[in-house]
């Protein structure tokens, strides 16, 4: 008995949200988040990197993540949320993969092997985590000889954005001849609890839940006087521009994905924030993306004349929980402007919804938003993401409020290296579900922020196309911005340099890494990309 009860203390139950993430797996919509990251060598001793040199490297720094070797066991009939474990089966050769482009190695070749990886659903009876190294990226402009890319996943159950970025530290260093760190590897395998043990624990918490509820009703109670109150006194307000109308993005997802990206100076970003006042960073990237989504559903017909809408996370993770697992999240609903042609004027429109947004966010309280989430019942959770699946309901227009989702993920300021390479460029990616078959991650590393996008490839089967409507909604913003900024001559008229929006066709001198070909789809010539010095 005393034994059961040590091993039931050391058991973590999943929260909630966490176990959301695990109800609505399905093969179709494997829900893992991950990135593109693209290393070059020459930082690492003689210049070049093996794979065994990347086994070494991460076994050595495993005992710095809690993921790593973290597995799921579902309780039977998924009567109450998973619990981790230490994996006693753990084989890091298994997580970590190794293959190689075919010809002729370009980036569209890159994008078209991470899809295909990313793809594919995790096995959930080991660590839910794979990171597949890439060799033969011998084509890809602005990427030097030898470069090597990774496909990194893992399950969304795991981990949020921001533990996400904790995991990559605990893989990189600071600096490409770092030691590996010092102290024993404390970490001690567990026992698989067996199913009359989960159903006893599940009985257990089927007895306390509703006190769990009570008191999480109590917390969240302020919370919802605050939004009544807010409601009445103006601070923020409703409006039917926060319910999005359905779109083609907006239907049952099929099992394949497409992925593509650009990044842009961080600088010119931060520039864009000046065409109005007090905008934030995150504001211009949902301004670029609803100039990108209009430009794209204009070319097939098929914008609506009410504002697309984008659910933006919010992090809600404390200090003390920087390293731990799970989601920490809430989020708010931000109107993307698309029914805004003129570029100012959408970035005007995003910064003013995303203010009252945040204000109702902030009256509610984000944290109790999470909260309420980890008293759901486990059961009616898994049936209701099972039905939604089996029924289809996603084309009959029940699906989420929104039109897609833009989460804004915070990277290292200064380069970081794995077994002694450089990391170049970094592009996230992300889960998608029945009903949104359309998501972006805008990711920043040192001086360069890339969007990104994770798209079914049913429902959008052109990504060359649409990364082309990013880049010139991008060129068309920081146009403007250039516009605002030039000094005018005191006659009024301009000074005569006139700063013309990019279109299709032009080069952009903006738009940076990650690197790619010249697409069939768009005729115009990629910038290059940065080369860390």
């Amino acid at each position: 008995m005393l034994a059961w009860r040590q091993q039931e203390d050391a058991l973590r139950q999943l929260q909630g949200m966490d176990a959301s993430f695990v109800a609505l797996e399905s093969p179709t919509s494997p829900m893992h988040i991950g990135s593109i990251l693209i290393y070059n060598p020459e930082t690492a001793p003689d210049g070049f990197v093996r794979f065994k040199d990347i086994l070494t490297f991460f076994e050595s720094r495993m005992k710095l993540s809690k993921t790593i070797r973290q597995r799921m066991v579902r309780v039977p009939f998924d009567l109450d949320y998973p619990y981790w474990i230490e994996d006693p089966e753990f084989d890091l050769e298994y997580h970590v993969r190794h293959i190689a482009l075919p010809k002729p190695g370009d980036w569209r070749q890159l994008c078209i092997q991470a899809a295909r990886i990313f793809a594919r659903p995790l096995d959930l009876n080991k660590p839910p985590w794979e990171f597949t190294v890439v060799e033969g990226l011998d084509n890809i402009e602005g990427v030097a000889p030898g470069s090597f890319a990774m496909v990194t996943k893992v399950h969304h159950a795991a981990i949020d954005g921001m533990s996400g970025i904790d995991l990559m530290e605990a893989m990189h260093t600071l600096a490409p001849d770092e030691p590996p760190p010092e102290g024993p590897d404390n970490w001690k395998p567990e026992g698989i609890p067996g199913p009359v043990e989960l159903l006893g624990k599940a009985y257990v918490g089927a007895l306390t839940n509703p006190a769990k509820q009570l008191e999480v009703a109590a917390k969240a109670a302020p919370g919802l006087a605050n939004a009544v109150k807010g409601l009445v006194t103006k601070q923020f307000k409703l409006s039917r521009d926060m319910v999005a109308p359905r779109t083609r993005f907006n239907r049952k997802i099929s099992a394949h994905r497409v992925v593509e990206g650009r990044s842009f100076p961080l600088a010119d970003i931060k520039s864009i924030r000046k065409l109005e006042p007090g905008a934030k960073v995150n504001d211009v990237f949902l301004a670029i993306i609803g100039g990108a989504m209009r430009k794209y559903l204009l070319a097939k017909d098929d914008l609506p004349a009410a504002t697309l809408t984008a659910m933006a996370p919010i992090s809600v993770r404390s200090g003390d929980e920087k390293g731990d697992m799970g989601n920490q999240v809430a989020a708010m609903i931000a109107p993307l402007g698309t029914h805004l042609e003129d570029p100012a004027e959408r970035l005007a429109y995003v910064h003013s919804k995303t203010t009252n947004s945040k204000a109702m966010t902030d009256a509610m309280g984000a944290r109790n938003m999470t909260e309420v989430s980890k008293v759901s019942p486990a059961l009616y959770m898994s049936l209701g993401a099972q039905l939604y699946t089996r029924l289809g309901l996603a084309n009959r227009g029940v699906g989420p409020m929104f039109t897609t989702v833009v989460t804004n993920v915070p990277g290292p300021p200064v380069p970081i290296y794995s077994s002694g390479a450089r990391l170049e460029s970094m592009m996230g990616l992300i889960c998608l579900t029945d009903g949104m078959g359309l998501a972006h991650t805008v990711q920043s590393y040192v001086d360069e922020a890339t969007i990104c996008f994770t798209a079914c490839r049913d429902l959008l089967p052109d990504p060359d196309f649409y990364v082309q409507c990013i880049e010139e909604s991008f060129a068309e913003l920081h146009g403007a911005a250039a516009a605002s900024a030039a000094p005018k001559a005191k006659s009024g008229k301009s000074s005569g340099t006139k700063t013309k929006t990019k279109r299709s066709g032009t080069k952009k001198t903006s738009a940076k890494a990650p690197p790619k070909t010249k697409s069939k789809t768009s005729q115009k010539k990629p910038a290059k990309k940065r080369t860390t010095a």
